[in-house]
């Protein structure tokens, strides 16, 4: 269990920094453009094409990033009119929704990612193959996958209820001045 642990740790912390790196980037790009516009009056030609595909990382890594904070906001309204066991069931039957979809989503992007390879097409102005920065499709869904088999575990464990996040609760302790509002599974611990 702690190798577990440790290694769930390492995929945590690998997962937030690669987030936090990729929105620096997109930062810094987008700045310097705006800066060499402006001041300078030219720019890097390749320059929106990374932040276009630095923000398709951000955003799909980011999924998953979510699911396991339960960042993801949802209209509950309806579910929570039932007791903790029947929202838990509809959890349940979201999990397995996502899972659906991710698997969808993985396997055609392993296909077309499998085509660009093959083909060998490169990116418009970034001189690399353009399978490289399209490859997130596959890691970001098998991340999805991953995280929403746990979210699921939590779900029969009892650990939460659901995937989504808890605003009106997360907002009164952040108006009363308590702790930072507590997100996800750490809300159910």
């Amino acid at each position: 269990m702690a190798g577990q642990s440790g290694l769930r740790r390492v995929v945590e912390t690998l997962e937030e920094s690669v987030i936090a790196f990729i929105f620096a980037v997109m930062v810094l790009v987008t700045f310097s453009q705006v800066v060499a516009r402006y001041v300078f009056n030219a720019g890097a030609v390749w320059a929106l094409e990374l932040t276009t595909f630095a923000f398709a990382w951000l955003v799909l890594i980011g999924v998953s990033y979510g699911i396991r904070r339960s960042a993801h906001i949802g209209v509950d309204a309806f579910v929570r009119l039932f007791p903790s066991p029947v929202q838990r069931v509809f959890g349940l039957v979201t999990v397995v929704a996502g899972l659906v979809y991710a698997g969808i989503i993985l396997t055609g992007a392993w296909e077309y990612v499998g085509k660009l390879y093959k083909i060998g097409i490169g990116a418009v102005d970034l001189p690399i193959p353009r399978w490289i920065p399209y490859s997130v499709l596959i890691f970001s869904m098998v991340l999805m996958l991953l995280r929403l088999l746990e979210a699921g575990w939590q779900i029969v464990r009892g650990e939460r209820r659901n995937l989504l996040a808890d605003e009106a609760r997360d907002t009164i302790k952040e108006l009363l001045g308590e702790e930072r509002p507590v997100v996800g599974a750490e809300r159910e611990r």
